[in-house]
């Protein structure tokens, strides 16, 4: 079932992520701006997820996540190099996008951003430490929590911008996408937490993987997909777009 979801997964995100590229020129120019940063944030996290999830069913294929870990990739064993790479680009993603509510609703960065910039940074950091054993198919629970929570502050402290600024301009697009990173953050968080003590607590992964494809179809759907010349509602009026 987890190589299944899993190839499900990367063709559905890569295919949403090629069509955003293909579709790119018809975005309408106010909105350029942030369907450029969203673009980008989900490239880096397919980019990520391809080697996290790609790299789990190269393992399989090679006899099972243990056995699997003999063959290496950038010198960690596969299982290993996959979360290191999924945990760098979720971070950018986070980074990339705190830069789309920044274009989006023409707000300062701010004290708030500066902080979330910042929880970026120590994330990137702790992560270069040994004693996240990057190597071991279950990491250590100590250097977990370590690492996850400057991405916690990260997703959370985005989601509480996008939400509160897309209330205040009737944005359906980032209400929704501000609803589905806390959706993401709910199910992530038991897997932080226990999966060192309950392994089974991964499968709260999937969902959580779901709540991603969710935005990343919202985005492509009312960014790139609705085309030029469309009426578009934004804070309760009703412009044109192109």
């Amino acid at each position: 079932m987890e190589i299944g979801f899993n190839v499900a997964y990367l063709v559905a995100i890569w295919t949403l992520v090629v069509r955003m590229y293909r579709r790119r020129d018809q975005v309408a120019a106010a909105d350029r701006g942030v369907a450029e940063a969203l673009w980008w944030a989900f490239a880096l996290l397919a980019l990520g997820d391809t080697g996290h999830v790609g790299f789990r069913v190269w393992a399989y294929a090679l006899g099972g996540l243990e056995d699997g870990l003999d063959s290496r990739a950038f010198g960690v064993p596969l299982v290993g190099a996959g979360a290191l790479a999924t945990a760098v680009t979720v971070t950018l993603f986070y980074v990339l996008m705190l830069v789309a509510w920044h274009r989006r609703f023409s707000k300062p960065y701010g004290v708030i951003g500066g902080v979330l910039f910042a929880a970026a940074a120590v994330r990137l950091l702790v992560m270069l430490f040994p004693q996240n054993q990057w190597a071991e198919v279950v990491p250590p629970h100590d250097w977990s929590l370590y690492r996850n929570l400057p991405l916690v502050v990260q997703g959370l402290g985005v989601a509480f911008l996008i939400l509160r600024d897309a209330r205040r301009s009737g944005d359906h697009l980032f209400r929704w996408i501000g609803i589905w990173i806390l959706v993401s953050f709910a199910f992530y968080a038991p897997v932080i937490l226990f999966v060192q003590e309950v392994p089974a607590v991964g499968m709260l992964m999937i969902p959580k993987t779901l709540a991603y494809l969710a935005v990343a179809w919202l985005v492509y759907r009312d960014l790139f997909a609705r085309g030029a010349g469309q009426p578009e509602v934004v804070a309760g009026a009703t412009r044109s777009v192109g």
